[in-house]
This record gives C-alpha cells, structure tokens and sequence, in this order.
C-alpha cells in the first residue's frame, strides 16, 4: 500500500485548517497597571489575552521587574501603560530584556495612554530633583476618574483595531458600552459629590496622586502628607498639615492602600478626622472590572464626607 495518498491527504487537511487555528489566536496584551489591564480585558472581551504587570497593593513607581515578567512581554503583541515616566523605574529593564521587536516605542504594539488624556499638573518650569519625584510630562494618575477611563477605553479599542482588524466590530462595540457606562457613572457621581457642603469637600492627601478623582468629584486638596512628592512626612510638615487640618475642619485624609499608612492614621485621629485607604486599582486577578473599582473608591470616600 502506498502511503503517498495519505499524506498528500494529511498535509491538505493541515493547510485547510491552519486559518481557522490562527483566527482562533488571541491577541496578547501586556497592562503595567490593573485599571489599565481592566480597561483592555473589557474592551478586548474573548479576542484578547491580558496580562497585568503589577498589583493594586504595589506603588507603580516601584514594581519588581521579575524575569516571569520579561518572559511574558517576550511574547506580547501589545503593551500598554500609564506613561508620563510613571513606569521609568522599571519597565524598560522588561522591555529591554523581553527582545520583543513588536513591542517597542514607535511600534502599534506600544501604547501610551497618556497621549489620549488631558493632564493635570504638567510642569510650566523647570524641575529638578530637590522638587522631589516630580513628573515632567504631568501627572500620571489619571485613571481613577472614569471619564478619563472612558477616554483610554475608546484608545486601546482602535490600537487593538488596528492590531487586529477582523475583530474591529467586537472591540468597538464593547468599547461604546464601556463609554457609556462611565459617562453614567460620571454624572451620578458628580450630582451625588455636589450635595456635599463646600466647607467638607476639603481633603488632605498622602501623595500626589489623586488630583484627577478630586477634580472629576468637585473636591479641594488643601495639603499633602508628603512635604515634597516622594518625600517621607518630616514632624515639622506633619505638625503644618495637622494645624491646617484643624484650622479648615478637613475630614478626612485619603490614600491608597499602598502607601504608609501610620502617619495619616496619626494625623487623622488628631485632627478628629477619618483616613480613608482606598485600593491601589482593580483587583484584576479575581476579575474585578474597572467600573467596579471606581465605585468602590468613591464609596469610600463619600461617606466620611457627607453631612
């Protein structure tokens, strides 16, 4: 018997099914942080792979390149991150050590979502380090306001439209419905922030880092426990944010869960205050969406600032 028919047989049934396994391919996304990763899984649905970098209990200042990391951007078709030289610290030793041609900046499959957000606090002189850890392009904290998420959403849908374009339909269309979601949890948040007297909407925070959720909530930053970005709280700036705090009325303090939390528990009980510790991002690993992050940090903070 010859075997000739048979393989000829094998290797047509092995072309004919090499698209359809290769429709059945996921884009591979990489997030450095779990709002953005979040974001991507909701607007990518069944046609994407996502893969966050970091955890909401980590400063994203300071996330461990760890080799399992470099393994997992090798073989990424996306990148995605906050930008702003939020990531300086240690993304580029993962890009670097990745050697994934695909995901370099000036590629598709490298995306600032910085570039698609109207940022706040962007440097009008020079700055230098005795400022503290300044960012020169802005802040990089722009996803706790969903109207920014809303922005990011609709980005990362056309990058991965462009990346991929069979699926263009399916990312669009889940990116609309995110969009909307924000934009009605924007304006529910906004009527409900703005039934908060003004004399009560005044907060102290630990870091710069919230600029963006306060705005978006019609909330005034009076102070930081930090004399200078980055820098530790030193007695003598505690003692000015305590006399400040006791001075206005604030009510309460607000950080992320990352961050030291003694000194603003001090400072709070002494200023007959509340420290409110709200959670770093999504918890992208047990599947929590970006929406459902929002709303639990701003249910954290309405609360304590009610009447």
């Amino acid at each position: 018997m010859s075997w000739k028919p048979f393989i000829t047989a094998l290797c047509a049934a092995v072309i004919a099914l090499a698209p359809a396994e290769a429709a059945l391919a996921k884009v591979r996304v990489v997030a450095t942080m779990t709002d953005l990763a979040a974001v991507a899984r909701e607007v990518g649905g069944p046609d994407v792979e996502v893969t966050a970098l970091s955890y909401p209990t980590q400063d994203p200042h300071f996330v461990d390149a760890r080799p399992s990391l470099v393994i997992t951007m090798n073989k990424a078709d996306l990148l995605i991150l906050a930008g702003l030289q939020l990531e300086i610290g240690w993304l580029p030793t993962l890009i670097n050590g990745a050697r994934n041609a695909g995901i370099q900046p000036g590629t598709p499959g490298y995306f600032d979502v910085s570039t698609v957000v109207p940022l706040k606090q962007v440097p009008t002189q020079a700055i230098d380090r005795s400022m503290g850890d300044l960012h020169p392009g802005g802040n990089p904290h722009f996803m706790a306001d969903a109207r920014n998420g809303a922005r990011v959403a609709a980005a990362i849908a056309a990058r991965l439209s462009q990346l991929d374009p069979e699926h263009t339909a399916g990312y669009r269309a889940r990116a609309r419905a995110l969009v909307a979601r924000c934009a009605a949890l924007s304006k529910q948040q906004i009527a409900r922030y703005a039934t908060i007297p003004a004399d009560r909407r005044q907060i102290v925070v630990y870091h710069q880092s919230l600029i963006y959720l306060l705005d978006w909530l019609g909330l005034t930053q009076v102070q930081t426990l930090e004399p200078k970005p980055g820098i530790a709280p030193s007695p003598g700036h505690v003692a000015t944010v305590l006399g400040l705090m006791k001075k206005l009325g604030v009510e309460a303090i607000i950080q992320e869960e990352y961050r030291p939390q003694n000194p603003g528990r001090q400072v709070a009980e002494l200023a007959g205050a509340r420290l409110v510790v709200i959670p770093g991002g999504p918890n992208f690993d047990q599947g929590q969406d970006y929406l459902s992050y929002v709303s639990e940090v701003v249910d954290a903070i309405y609360p304590v600032l009610k009447p």
